[in-house]
């Protein structure tokens, strides 16, 4: 576990900060760019959780547990071989399918593209699922320069759709979605 005593350190008082492997960095570095989306990602998830109950916000725990997860892969360079080195697994992914296909089974199908809103809390899973798209971008962005675990685009791009399913499940199962009419304001 981490144990954090001291908060402030001054280390990234000059504008680096460290990774996992003790590595200096900038922190306006692509891997520091892809962290710090992925801890906005989180924080907008917690928002979201503000608007859920029971096995809503259970699922949404467990996938802000997995974003530390996400930050501390991303935190260790790829070509680290260090045993302990957190990584993120298939299994992250499939979890997250199996919950996908769970709440979609329950929806209406769809009959347009879905704007976002409705109630709350759909409205802010899909503000989370647009920061989680933007991680997606920084991480995919940092693939091209650097070694990324693979896992982790797939992981991100599947918790888009994890977002997007459950905001229309928030809308009553998708019977109060706000559909796209294309043209309507012409």
């Amino acid at each position: 576990m981490v144990q954090l005593t001291k908060i402030y350190t001054r280390g990234g008082d000059q504008g680096e900060t460290s990774l996992g492997d003790g590595k200096r960095i900038s922190k306006h570095a692509a891997r520091i760019e892809a962290i710090g989306a992925v801890d906005e990602a989180n924080a907008t998830i917690g928002m979201a959780r503000l608007h859920l109950r029971g096995n809503e916000n259970l699922m949404l725990q467990s996938i802000q547990n997995d974003l530390f997860d996400v930050g501390a892969d991303l935190c260790m360079p790829h070509d680290h071989k260090k045993r302990t080195t957190l990584r993120i697994q298939p299994t992250h992914v499939q979890r997250l399918e199996r919950e996908i296909d769970q709440i979609n089974s329950t929806l209406s199908p769809l009959q347009s593209f879905v704007l976002p809103g409705g109630s709350i809390a759909s409205a802010t899973l899909h503000m989370a699922r647009t920061v989680v798209r933007r991680a997606e971008r920084y991480v995919c962005q940092l693939s091209e320069n650097e070694a990324v675990n693979e896992n982790l685009m797939t992981y991100l791009n599947r918790l888009s759709d994890h977002l997007f399913v459950l905001a229309r499940y928030m809308n009553d199962q998708g019977k109060k979605d706000v559909l796209w009419k294309p043209g309507a304001n012409i």
